[in-house]
């Protein structure tokens, strides 16, 4: 980060710059994300703190992940201002010295990336079936270095047209391309993340099962909530009207397969 920014600016270079302060606004983000991950489990530990969350720490994670979206779209608009003034206001580049430190800033990039891509393999891996729902302030967190990396690749294209042709235009251009596909990435993020934290998650699978399980000629779900409350962890309430009228423990032990589920509320309306 700090040899791209100082690089960028000894050599003239905006696509080097914008990628090296583009990493510096990664670095608070990911220390956000970072934050997340130990009040998640500290409190989580901690009873008195425990207590005042109804389902537990997880959101907190995923608080952090539409935070660092939202910080995401945001460098994305200044990296786009910052190119059109290097557009309107051409500046002498040195390509081939700046070339190297964008090189540099590539290969760390993609170590940073594939360390966090294995932990994201991993939490796909525990998924359910239904869904493949991955830890999305791990996923906030690993956007935030692909997008480094992107922006690596894009400063050094610039750099080896502006260096073998002289295109010194295509330098802000890359800026500005980078700019719109981290843009797109992060509004993605944001749209996720949001529906978690609204409880706008709608996991079909579950509810056809839900439904599939429970319902018969005699027995009608007439009112079913399915909410996330955890990485892969649900709470459901629901109610039936049944000419056939069971405990709710009957409809307890119909839902037990569903692992998932970590919180059920049945109520029972005899027809």
């Amino acid at each position: 980060m700090v040899l791209e920014i100082v690089a960028g600016m000894i050599t003239g270079s905006m696509a080097l710059l914008a990628d090296g302060w583009h990493m510096a606004t990664h670095v608070l983000a990911l220390g956000l994300s970072a934050l997340a991950y130990t009040l998640s489990q500290r409190w989580h530990r901690h009873s008195p703190m425990r207590n005042r969350f109804t389902w537990g720490t997880w959101k907190i994670e995923i608080l952090a992940g539409f935070a660092s979206s939202l910080f995401l779209f945001g460098v994305a608009g200044a990296m786009a201002v910052e190119s059109l003034q290097a557009w309107w206001q051409p500046r002498t580049i040195h390509f081939q010295e700046a070339l190297w430190v964008a090189l540099i800033g590539l290969i760390v990039n993609l170590l940073s990336a594939w360390w966090l891509h294995g932990g994201h393999d991993h939490n796909h891996s525990h998924s359910h079936h239904h869904e493949h729902h991955h830890d999305l302030n791990l996923r906030a967190a690993y956007l935030h270095v692909v997008t480094d990396a992107a922006t690596s690749v894009l400063a050094i294209m610039a750099l080896l047209a502006g260096w073998f042709w002289g295109w010194a235009w295509f330098d802000p251009l890359a800026g500005l391309v980078g700019a719109a596909v981290i843009a797109v990435w992060s509004v993605g993020l944001v749209r996720d993340t949001a529906r978690v934290l609204l409880d706008a998650e709608h996991p079909k699978g579950l509810i056809e099962e839900i439904r599939g399980t429970i319902e018969n000629d005699h027995t009608h779900i007439v009112d079913l909530h399915v909410w996330r409350i955890g990485q892969n962890a649900y709470s459901v309430a629901l109610a039936l009207e049944t000419s056939q009228p069971c405990s709710p423990a009957h409809y307890r032990e119909q839902l037990a397969e569903h692992e998932e589920i970590q919180h059920l509320m049945i109520e029972v309306n005899p027809l």
